[in-house]
Protein backbone atom coordinates (compact mmCIF):
# COMPACT_ATOMS: atom_id res chain seq x y z
CA UNK A 1 0.00 0.00 0.00
CA UNK A 2 0.96 3.43 -0.89
CA UNK A 3 2.14 5.71 1.59
CA UNK A 4 3.82 9.37 1.74
CA UNK A 5 7.72 9.32 2.57
CA UNK A 6 7.91 12.56 4.07
CA UNK A 7 4.90 14.57 6.12
CA UNK A 8 2.90 17.10 4.04
CA UNK A 9 2.67 19.83 6.52
CA UNK A 10 -0.83 21.93 7.50
CA UNK A 11 -0.43 24.87 5.28
CA UNK A 12 0.49 23.02 2.40
CA UNK A 13 -2.28 20.37 2.83
CA UNK A 14 -4.81 23.72 3.30
CA UNK A 15 -3.78 25.49 0.32
CA UNK A 16 -4.25 22.81 -1.68
CA UNK A 17 -7.51 21.87 -0.58
CA UNK A 18 -9.03 25.90 -1.06
CA UNK A 19 -9.86 25.44 -4.42
CA UNK A 20 -13.11 22.84 -3.51
CA UNK A 21 -14.77 25.98 -2.56
CA UNK A 22 -14.94 28.18 -5.49
CA UNK A 23 -18.30 30.02 -5.84
CA UNK A 24 -20.15 30.76 -9.24
CA UNK A 25 -18.50 32.66 -11.96
CA UNK A 26 -19.20 36.47 -12.05
CA UNK A 27 -21.37 38.25 -14.33
CA UNK A 28 -21.17 41.29 -16.25
CA UNK A 29 -23.12 43.14 -17.97
CA UNK A 30 -21.79 44.56 -21.18
CA UNK A 31 -21.92 48.34 -21.71
CA UNK A 32 -22.64 48.51 -25.28
CA UNK A 33 -25.06 45.89 -25.79
CA UNK A 34 -26.16 45.21 -22.21
CA UNK A 35 -25.81 41.61 -22.80
CA UNK A 36 -24.80 39.69 -19.31
CA UNK A 37 -21.56 37.50 -19.38
CA UNK A 38 -19.03 35.95 -18.09
CA UNK A 39 -16.01 38.01 -16.70
CA UNK A 40 -13.16 38.39 -18.76
CA UNK A 41 -14.83 36.31 -21.49
CA UNK A 42 -15.79 37.37 -25.37
CA UNK A 43 -19.55 36.68 -26.06
CA UNK A 44 -21.33 36.75 -29.02
CA UNK A 45 -24.82 39.00 -29.44
CA UNK A 46 -26.21 39.42 -32.50
CA UNK A 47 -24.03 38.18 -34.89
CA UNK A 48 -21.10 39.60 -33.48
CA UNK A 49 -18.34 39.09 -31.16
CA UNK A 50 -17.75 41.79 -28.85
CA UNK A 51 -15.11 41.54 -25.50
CA UNK A 52 -14.56 44.99 -23.23
CA UNK A 53 -17.13 46.53 -25.12
CA UNK A 54 -15.99 46.30 -29.13
CA UNK A 55 -16.73 44.41 -32.24
CA UNK A 56 -14.42 41.78 -32.56
CA UNK A 57 -15.82 39.74 -35.31
CA UNK A 58 -19.15 40.78 -37.10
CA UNK A 59 -20.27 37.64 -38.93
CA UNK A 60 -23.05 39.65 -40.56
CA UNK A 61 -20.56 41.64 -43.04
CA UNK A 62 -21.01 40.28 -46.25
CA UNK A 63 -17.65 37.75 -46.94
CA UNK A 64 -16.41 38.15 -50.85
Amino acid sequence: MAHPKRKISKTRRDKRRTHFKAVAPTIAKDSTTGELHLMHRAHWHEGKMYYRGKVLIDSTEEVE
